[in-house]
């Protein structure tokens, strides 16, 4: 739950107000309404959600247990397997964001830029983090 002074403001942050997150919470609530159709079983649903939620948090790591955590699941059995095993369209679910992005973002007169930047990996014991190009990134000295 997020706290509001009397002014609402949200605590601790002078940029969001509580507005802002109700206008932000409406907006999550409609966004996932239209990327639940894509699951049948109603668990897989609230998983997808939950999933989205997690990936929108404030958390360091990103992967079904710290999502599960997060989400206040008390294992993290239930996400892994939805990640794992649920089935639903990832060409739908592309169509629905590119159609999404043009209904909220779309301009007669907009241009599309393509930026490669990337990301620092963290890590040495993981697949895939060995060190990258990007090109906001320092080189290694």
């Amino acid at each position: 739950m997020v706290c509001c002074d009397d002014d609402a403001r949200v605590i601790d942050d002078d940029a969001v107000s509580c507005a802002d997150l109700q206008a932000w919470s409406a907006e999550f609530e409609n966004l996932t309404g239209r990327v639940s159709s894509l699951f049948v079983h109603p668990k897989s649903r609230a998983h997808a959600r939950q999933y989205l939620e997690g990936l929108l948090a404030p958390i360091e790591r990103k992967n079904g247990w710290t999502i599960a955590e997060h989400v206040g699941e008390k294992e993290p059995k239930a996400m892994q397997r939805f990640l794992n095993l649920a089935s639903w369209d990832a060409d739908a679910l592309r169509d629905m964001g590119r159609d999404y992005a043009i209904e909220h973002l779309g301009d007669p007169e907009g241009i599309l830029v393509a930026d490669p930047t990337g990301f620092a990996k963290k890590g040495h014991k993981s697949a895939g983090v060995q060190r990258q190009y990007s090109g906001t990134l320092r080189p290694c000295r």
